[in-house]
């Protein structure tokens, strides 16, 4: 798929954390298995009201694109469903797609889903980002439905019917979803009541979670360089040296900037082993210079999963990869986090993260 990447940006805005904002778009248009062709970037403080993009931007993109034979335009923001409508309807006649970044994070997601819960939770993101779309949808969903089967009567619009449609769907998802936190919070109580204690992997996407959890506890999990690599919950027994006894220790999803809460809410499932348990491992990807960004992120969707008063280790990853740690600093500057500094790579810090987890975790245990 040949793609235009456009993002639409505060006037106030450095230009290079604009071209960072585009850098992880291009990243995530990889994942997926895309070639970016064209970036482009619009300062605007007020985006178009009908289509985000300004009328001579968009029409600078239009020539660009079919000049180029793009496939899809991806805009690296947030769209109201008119404006997705109003930006489809211009380039349908090109054979040209429009997505917005919610559009194609899901297309990610479910390129990665394995199993029927990951599917589900898809599903239902899918389900609440379409849904308010259908408002947009222009004459076409304003036509008369014919009364035919299935059908209330010939006085209902196809936008009553496939809102109707959608409202069970949803419905029938959450449903399914239910049983499965159910079933999981039946679990996690049944391990808490055994004397189990759980540690929970989180951190920002390709920060090197899966990794950790792989080689902390051989488990044989997909490990590769991609964004979302992950979107089910893995759990393992960690080994604890010191107390000579084991805890589970699960992997999730992994977060990014912008992510839209209704993913979140989506994804509540996966996240559920997270917010119960004992500690949380806070990876973060130690060589890259965006790591505070990055970790105020993280911070942020925990603040709105209510897992902000647990117990929190910062394991600084990937330090094989800098030649020169300063420590010292970043120690200082997240001391309540009690920051360790690992390589999940050759297990460097290893050790010392084993240590801090023992000092951590309640006494009262067993396995």
């Amino acid at each position: 798929m040949r793609v235009i990447l456009v993002d639409i940006i505060d006037p106030k805005l450095h230009i290079k954390e604009a071209h960072k904002r585009l850098v992880e778009l291009e990243k995530l248009v990889n994942t997926y298995g895309s070639c970016v062709i064209v970036k482009c970037i619009q300062k605007k403080q007020v985006p178009n009201y009908k289509t985000f993009i300004g009328k001579g931007r968009l029409e600078e993109i239009m020539q660009t694109a079919i000049a180029e034979k793009v496939d899809t335009i991806i805009l690296n923001n947030i769209l109201k469903s008119g404006q997705v409508f109003s930006l489809q309807w211009k380039f349908q006649e090109h054979d040209i797609q429009v997505w917005d970044r919610t559009d194609l994070i899901l297309k990610i997601f479910e390129k990665h889903a394995t199993t029927s819960e990951a599917k589900l939770q898809i599903e239902l993101a899918a389900i609440r980002h379409m849904g308010p779309r259908i408002y947009g949808m222009g004459m076409e969903l304003s036509k008369q439905g014919g009364g035919g089967v299935g059908m209330r009567g010939k006085g209902e619009t196809n936008t009553e019917i496939m809102k109707r449609h959608l409202s069970k769907q949803e419905q029938s998802v959450k449903k399914k979803l239910a049983e499965v936190m159910k079933r999981q919070e039946l679990q996690m109580n049944a391990r808490k009541r055994k004397g189990f204690f759980s540690v929970a992997i989180v951190g920002y996407t390709n920060a090197g979670k899966s990794h950790l959890l792989h080689s902390l506890t051989r488990k044989n999990i997909y490990v590769e360089n991609e964004l979302f690599a992950t979107l089910d919950t893995r759990i393992g027994k960690l080994y604890l040296p010191g107390r000579r006894s084991t805890c589970l220790i699960s992997d999730t999803i992994g977060f990014i900037q912008d992510l839209p809460p209704k993913l979140i809410q989506a994804f509540a499932s996966t996240l559920n082993e997270a917010v119960h348990a004992d500690v949380l491992l806070h990876v973060i990807d130690y060589s890259d210079k965006d790591k505070d960004m990055k970790i105020q992120v993280v911070l942020d969707i925990l603040e709105q999963l209510g897992a902000t008063n647990m117990p929190q280790v910062f394991v600084c990853n990937k330090i094989d990869k800098i030649e020169k740690l300063y420590t010292k600093t970043f120690a200082k500057k997240f001391k309540k986090y009690s920051p360790v500094f690992i390589s999940a790579l050759n297990k460097d810090g290893f050790d010392t993260l084993l240590s801090k987890i023992e000092s951590i975790l309640p006494e009262n245990w067993y396995d």
